[in-house]
């Protein structure tokens, strides 16, 4: 994943005349946003905030090059509208819709990833908050005031808990470099370690924040990756200390399994081990940052 992607110029929204849509798309706009466009197949020709209205991705692209699409379709819809950002060859694709059944993002991985049909496309989520880089982009839902322009990398599985980490990185004096919200559901786009890869090849990033959450062992193959390749400072929590086995907590991928190495205090020894430091809280994480 190369870090160019998240500075594209031209962001479009997919579903922008939706409540969730329109919303976000004004306070995405208010931070600096370059939006041109905006699609709804039952509303094309309309505009809002004089942003035009297309009826498709291909036909925004008649006018405009796309850069990053931000999708905020209803979950039963949001299959195509992904499948339609990865056939318009859209090089970033922020999808913050939740609830997408498991089979639909088996499907959308396999066009991505898939052997005979390898896509270009970069996917962020979905059910996620989206990605920051402050000064220049939000694409989501990321309340942006929060965060302040800097040297210190982010990745979470954790909506709210990546806000509270903005907050306390920005009061300790630790501005954000990249704040990218991977989202929670059990099969996803982009995870931990494409992160952790461009976070370490970027110069101007320092030091790494990863937050994770109980369930599955993504967090433990981040830490095989820390150990191996990354060379930066990586503070790390994982939610759940006291999390039930066989319970949902929020996330639909947030389920302990039977696995030992699903609880958060497995995969916090694991990273413990694997060389980042790590915490019981995340306000304790982020007092250790140096």
């Amino acid at each position: 994943m190369n870090n160019t992607i998240f500075t594209g110029k031209n962001v479009i929204v997919q579903g922008i005349t939706g409540s969730q849509g329109t919303f976000h798309t004004r306070n995405m706009v208010a931070y600096g946003t370059h939006i041109v466009a905006g699609t709804s197949p039952n509303k094309a020709g309309s505009k809002i905030d004089e942003i035009p209205v297309y009826s498709s991705v291909k036909d925004i692209q008649k006018e405009f090059t796309v850069d990053i699409s931000v999708i905020f379709v209803p979950a039963a819809f949001a299959k195509a509208a992904i499948f339609e950002a990865i056939d318009a060859e859209v090089p970033l694709i922020v999808c913050i819709t939740e609830h997408i059944p498991v089979h639909d993002m088996l499907a959308i991985r396999r066009r991505l990833y898939g052997s005979s049909s390898s896509s270009s496309s970069v996917l962020i989520g979905p059910n996620c908050p989206g990605v920051l880089v402050p000064s220049k982009h939000l694409l989501g839902i990321i309340p942006a005031r929060l965060a302040t322009p800097g040297d210190t990398a982010v990745v979470s599985r954790s909506g709210t808990l990546t806000y509270e980490a903005m907050d306390l990185l920005t009061k300790a004096g630790f501005g954000q470099k990249y704040i990218i919200g991977i989202g929670g559901d059990m099969v996803r786009g982009t995870g931990f370690i494409e992160c952790l890869e461009m976070f370490e090849r970027d110069p101007e990033v320092k030091r790494i924040v990863m937050i994770g959450e109980i369930g599955g062992t993504d967090e433990v193959a981040a830490g095989h990756y820390i150990r191996d390749s990354v060379t930066k400072p990586v503070y790390a929590y994982v939610a759940g200390h006291s999390a039930p086995v066989g319970v949902q907590m929020g996330h639909a991928g947030a389920i302990l399994g039977t696995n030992s190495l699903e609880s958060a205090g497995a995969k916090t020894e694991y990273l413990k081990n694997s060389g980042a430091t790590v915490a019981d809280s995340i306000t304790q994480l982020i007092s250790k940052i140096t």
